[in-house]
């Protein structure tokens, strides 16, 4: 990894000297455009509305435009701002943990020692350790103000760099103000279903499909060409129809059917299946009585039968 940044972390008058690398990297596959027609690489270039030429990056300033002038602003310029000469991660304050809102979370990057001693930044990580502190820090990186966050992860110093509070949007949505009704029943049935997906958190098992799909799609057309059959390669896709607008009761209880493997029966359904044993174990009942009744008739039918032939048996 390359270091982009170089400085110290401060607090009060302790100096942690410090690298800054990038934390996170993007895994996308690189597409580039092209003219649909022939292939041809569509490139963007800079063109300069005064002179028409096409200009080099190096040559390119910024300006700020009030709308009556323009003000250019150089390289130059930039780098003496003192923010951006300051090479300093300040520490403005220690907070609970639990206290920054994720939202707020843009860039991760993290701290490696700089200098003959670990010393103070072991020091440093311990102490965020021991009292489930994170500290808020503010420094200058690539021509911002940054506020971030400073924590540990693992081993490492790590800072991650936060939105200001501007910067996040306000959720306002009407349909948060209307009155809704949660049912105790809806509710426990949440939490069974919540219950039922519960597990210690493995980024490991996850992968990015869609990006394994179009690296598929890729290695397949260089072998096959235009020629190739998306069908054959990936299988048939159905298309997706509208959702189907269902009970909430009965989605949180096929939901929760669905994770047991069936294993475990609704309320509705033990209740029907208890009905339904009880149905069956008086049927049963009612037929062995009926069973009892029949071979009781039949007895005294038989006996009935048998008695007249006794009868002539005697007047003989």
């Amino acid at each position: 990894m390359r270091a982009v940044w170089k400085g110290a972390v401060t607090f009060g008058l302790v100096n942690v000297p410090v690298k800054l690398y990038s934390a996170t990297e993007d895994h996308d596959v690189s597409l580039h455009q092209v003219h649909d027609e022939d292939g041809g690489r569509i490139r963007y270039q800079r063109k300069c509305e005064v002179c028409g030429k096409v200009v080099a990056y190096k040559d390119i300033d910024k300006a700020y435009d009030d709308g009556e002038q323009t003000v250019i602003i150089t390289d130059e310029d930039l780098k003496a701002l003192p923010a951006e000469r300051s090479r300093e991660i300040e520490v403005m304050e220690f907070v609970p943990s639990d206290q920054i809102d994720p939202i707020m979370f843009d860039r991760s990057y993290y701290l490696e020692p700089d200098s003959a001693s670990s010393k103070a930044y072991v020091l440093l990580r311990r102490t965020l350790e021991s009292t489930d502190r994170t500290a808020v820090v503010q420094m200058a990186l690539r021509q911002k103000t940054r506020l971030a966050a400073l924590r540990v992860h693992g081993d490492v110093l790590m800072v991650q760099t936060l939105l200001w509070s501007d910067e996040v949007r306000e959720a306002a949505f009407p349909a948060l103000d209307d009155s809704v009704k949660i049912s105790a029943k809806e509710l426990d049935l949440s939490k069974q279903l919540v219950e039922s997906l519960v597990s210690d958190f493995d980024p490991e098992q996850y992968v990015d499909e869609y990006q394994q799909e179009l690296r598929t799609l890729i290695t397949a057309k260089l072998e096959q060409g235009e020629a190739l059959d998306t069908a054959a390669t990936f299988g048939e896709v159905e298309e997706e129809e509208g959702g189907e607008v269902i009970d909430l009761m009965e989605a949180l209880k096929q939901s929760i059917a669905a994770k047991r493997g069936g294993g475990a029966k609704s309320e509705e359904g033990e209740e029907t299946a208890s009905k339904s044993s009880r149905s069956k174990a008086s049927g049963s009942k009612s037929t062995a009585s009926k069973s009892s009744a029949s071979k009781s008739s039949a007895s005294g039918d038989g006996a009935k039968k048998k008695a007249p032939a006794a009868k002539k048996k005697a007047a003989s």
